[in-house]
């Protein structure tokens, strides 16, 4: 809907009818110089258009910004489809950088807790946050009114069971496509599931895509099992998170602020003597744009609009701002001493390579799945979406100073554009505050072993794919292993049994592929010929075999698969059966069709 002045962009006196299918005036005269869009209606009096501008009635949408909007009870804006807002392209918006504090997350408190289990609940709201002081407050939804949602922290083995509640409205935030597979219009328009992502889980309560429940559990999928999930946080100390996971709706869902810290502690993490308390502080990372008035924009349509649907799900989404803890290119404050930091790209789409402008080394001390056997002293980190790496930061000895975090990959990745003065940027480090005490916490020498999984013992070798392909709409899709979601499934590892699998990227994409309930290791990843496997069926290496870099050598729940290569990968399955799901992380690929069930049966 745009803005209108009373004077009517048709010319009437053509008296023609109408031929524009777009144009809802029954009385139109305009034949074929009629101008009207689906959201920018003739509103002539002559042509007694149904639209109110004409009328001059004051407004009643409480989520219209527009002061001269004369719509009367006919608005149709929402928070993020602004009268005037111009939905194909939104306006460039420069913010300052480094004026807001990092905010960090609150440690969630339990309903309940005793020596056999804790309770938690965890509602879902719609509420408004400022996510930069030169920006209006913007409406995002979050789990207990913060965004990201509460760190939830957990002892290794520790019951934890979580009821999460759906208090979100009748109606998305963001524009739904419906021909999107598990979007259609035969379900409610905002459905909910969370996934605690890494996590090992019995099957009810990992997040199953179809069991969506809405609010109150009015409505729920058809494979949703529980109002309360149960985690028995089986996993070593790591750093988890949890986010939505609704079929067809996950890339909006976790884009309007569906995502959390999920941490697992343990004995030997203590024992290590890293950085703690204050010293260890998450990094979740996120690009988003944003319309004028704060709110936030995700398109309607991609760059090649559908003409014959209003709203068409994107091929990816690449936001022009950085936000980190749910700011815009904030400064941390920091003591001259050693700092642990969690790095979570939570991006729909967008990589990260982040480096230190100071050029000093960061020490990795672990990947997804926990720490690595030894930390190493890295110059960048490299994470696509969903992936986790810790990092311990020395600011010793550089009172006065100020590192500022930035990112040089390409969005998509690897062949996408270069990144610009904003992309380029995540976050500053200021070392201003006085040290508050002695720094006794080390960089270890080791952390733990990491036994590898032996190729001879694995009993099942799967060859997937990842293909291109295209829609009835013309649009570009991905699919795993050349399947729909529907599909039968496929994949039915034995519980207990090992597997290699060899993800082989027929696309120009590199996709970070996530697998739930099970870490992995990366065994290698290779060239081949495309054009020969897509004639003849045949992997034909044209290089060697690469190891996995030095900062994916640890347990694994996401990997890159980078294009034109095999990537192979070794996991053992269990220790719970059931059905899960394995898909691309890049959460526009996930919504439409790039994810398939597997089923781990006895």
């Amino acid at each position: 809907m745009n803005i209108n002045d009373g004077v009517s962009h048709n010319s009437h006196n053509f008296s023609k009818p109408c031929t524009n299918p777009h144009c809802f005036n029954p009385n139109c005269k305009c034949g074929d110089q009629c101008k009207c869009t689906s959201e920018n209606q003739c509103d002539s009096t002559e042509a007694n258009s149904h639209n109110m501008h004409n009328g001059s009635k004051p407004c009643t949408n409480p989520h219209c910004n527009n002061p001269n909007c004369k719509c009367g009870d006919q608005c149709k804006c929402t928070p993020n489809n602004q009268c005037g807002c111009n939905e194909t392209n939104p306006p460039k918006i420069n913010l300052t950088k480094f004026v807001d504090e990092l905010p960090i997350p609150p440690v969630l408190k339990p309903r309940w807790k005793d020596q056999f289990y804790t309770y938690y609940e965890v509602n879902m709201t719609e509420f408004k946050q400022s996510l930069h002081s030169e920006l209006n407050d913007t409406t995002v939804w979050g789990y207990e009114g913060s965004y990201p949602g509460p760190t939830i922290e957990v002892e290794s083995g520790e019951i934890v069971f979580i009821k999460w509640i759906n208090n979100l409205p009748d109606k998305h935030l963001l524009p739904v496509d419906y021909t999107v597979h598990g979007a259609h219009m035969d379900v409610p328009e905002v459905r909910t599931v969370v996934h605690v992502h890494g996590a090992c889980v019995e099957w009810e309560s990992d997040g199953y895509p179809e069991a969506w429940f809405t609010k109150g559990f009015k409505q729920v999928g058809r494979y949703f099992r529980k109002q309360v999930y149960r985690y028995d946080n089986c996993n070593h100390a790591c750093t988890l998170w949890y986010h939505d996971h609704t079929l067809g709706i996950t890339r909006l869902n976790i884009y309007a602020g569906l995502a959390g810290f999920y941490l697992i502690r343990d004995q030997r993490e203590r024992y290590l003597n890293l950085p703690s308390g204050t010293y260890d502080i998450p990094l979740m990372l996120q690009d988003r744009t944003f319309n004028k008035d704060g709110s936030l924009y995700y398109p309607k349509q991609p760059e090649q609009p559908i003409p014959e649907l209003e709203t068409s799900i994107i091929p990816e989404f690449i936001g022009d701002t950085i936000l980190v803890n749910g700011k815009v290119y904030p400064y941390l404050k920091v003591e001259p001493r050693k700092y642990r930091f969690r790095l979570l790209n939570a991006s729909n789409t967008r990589f990260f390579r982040m480096k230190l402008d100071s050029g000093q080394l960061m020490y990795q001390i672990a990947t997804d799945g926990g720490f690595m056997e030894y930390p190493i002293g890295v110059t960048e980190i490299m994470l696509s979406p969903a992936e986790r790496a810790e990092v311990i930061i020395d600011f010793t000895n550089l009172e006065g100073k100020s590192i500022i975090m930035t990112n040089d990959a390409p969005a998509p990745f690897p062949t996408g554009d270069p990144v610009d003065e904003n992309t380029g940027t995540v976050m500053q480090f200021s070392v201003t505050l006085p040290l508050s005490s002695v720094d006794t916490s080390v960089i270890p020498a080791n952390m733990m072993s990491l036994p590898q999984l032996n190729e001879q013992s694995a009993s099942r070798v799967r060859y997937l794919t990842l293909n291109d392909n295209m829609d009835k709409y013309g649009r570009e899709f991905m699919l795993l292993d050349n399947k729909q979601w529907d599909a039968p499934i496929t994949e039915n590892p034995k519980l207990g049994s090992t597997e290699i699998w060899y993800l082989i990227n027929l696309t120009d994409d590199s996709h970070p592929i996530h697998i739930h309930l099970i870490d992995f290791q990366i065994l290698d990843r290779r060239d081949f010929d495309v054009e020969k496997y897509n004639k003849e069926g045949v992997i034909h290496y044209t290089g060697p075999a690469t190891p996995p870099e030095p900062q994916e050598r640890g347990g694994k729940d996401t990997v890159r698969a980078n294009p034109k290569q095999v990537t192979r990968i070794i996991m053992k399955f269990g220790p719970f059966t059931g059905l899960y799901v394995w898909h691309c992380h890049i959460l526009e690929h996930e919504d439409w069709e790039m994810m398939r069930p597997f089923m781990v049966i006895r």
